[in-house]
């Protein structure tokens, strides 16, 4: 998310932008694509000098977050003690401004590690007294997707056959993260919002039908399939013996087939930015002629 927002805020005309983030390669890409942008290398869940950076900031965007793997240290690690830290140095340095990025799986019938992690997550930037907008995003897409969409396109460029798991009438409401990224500059701008927002996709469509529009947005030649939802389970499960980090789990399975539906709120009215329709954010995420080609690591 912070690859989409930060040529954004470049467009708006935004400098003294820094980025801090753990993964060195991923934040290399950041910086040969932004060399004006200040990279700091750092674990947020240890203190340490990148603390240092908040000193005279004008506003602070959390957006770190640990979305999959198989080890609940790291949903602990990276969504709940990093952001403690990043809380106490907002307050320390006295930052006027913060946005906290939080998801819609905090209202989501799911029970998974990430959905746990997330929740605790949010009630701590509530415990800790700073007013700030906290914003619900739904499943998101758009450049630099290393998982969700970002990762089941490059496989559906790969192999003959998609598959889909069951019936694939499983409803999503897909955020576009140029949209998003809008509705964060929109939040960063004005200090009188604040509170909780679900900031949900405005388009509500069937996984199956989805996977059919990315198809179309990439030009794929792949058929898809469906398959029994206890095979696709069990290739999930073995997949996880190989593989330490998957990019899709038994977890994520259960989450996408929970049968959720949140809440759809007039944000392009409140915010203020307009909602691309779900076919041409596809297109867009999938045709750009520089960051649609990068591709991030795990």
């Amino acid at each position: 998310m912070g690859q989409n927002l930060l040529p954004r805020l470049k467009a708006k005309g935004y400098s003294e932008l820094v980025v801090i983030d753990k993964h060195e390669h991923n934040l290399k890409m950041l910086a040969k694509l932004h060399p004006d942008v200040t990279c700091e290398c750092a674990d947020l869940a240890l203190p340490g000098d990148w603390m240092c950076h908040f000193d005279g900031a004008q506003a602070v965007v959390i957006l770190q977050a640990q979305i999959g793997g198989l080890n609940p240290e790291d949903f602990a690690r990276n969504n709940e003690t990093a952001t403690h830290h990043i809380l106490q140095s907002v307050r320390h340095y006295g930052v006027p401004r913060l946005v906290h990025i939080s998801s819609s799986v905090v209202e989501s019938v799911a029970d998974d590690m990430y959905t746990r992690s997330k929740k605790r997550q949010e009630q701590i930037v509530l415990n800790s007294g700073i007013p700030c907008p906290i914003l619900r995003p739904t499943l998101m897409f758009g450049w630099f997707d290393r998982k969700h969409l970002g990762w089941l396109s490059r496989f559906m460029r790969k192999v003959p056959i998609f598959p889909i798991p069951g019936h694939g009438g499983y409803v999503r409401q897909p955020l576009y993260a140029g949209d998003f990224s809008n509705i964060i500059i929109s939040c960063i701008e004005n200090s009188a919002v604040n509170g909780i927002y679900n900031i949900s996709g405005q388009e509500r469509i069937d996984y199956i039908d989805l996977m059919r529009a990315v198809k179309k947005a990439t030009g794929a030649s792949t058929f898809i399939l469906r398959i029994p939802y206890s095979l696709f389970y069990i290739l999930l499960a073995i997949w996880a013996i190989f593989d330490k980090n998957p990019p899709f789990t038994t977890e994520q399975l259960a989450a996408l087939t929970a049968k959720d539906e949140f809440e759809v709120i007039d944000w392009p009215s409140i915010f203020g930015v307009p909602s691309t329709p779900l076919q041409d954010a596809l297109n867009e995420t999938f045709a750009h002629d520089e960051y649609s080609k990068v591709e991030l690591e795990f």
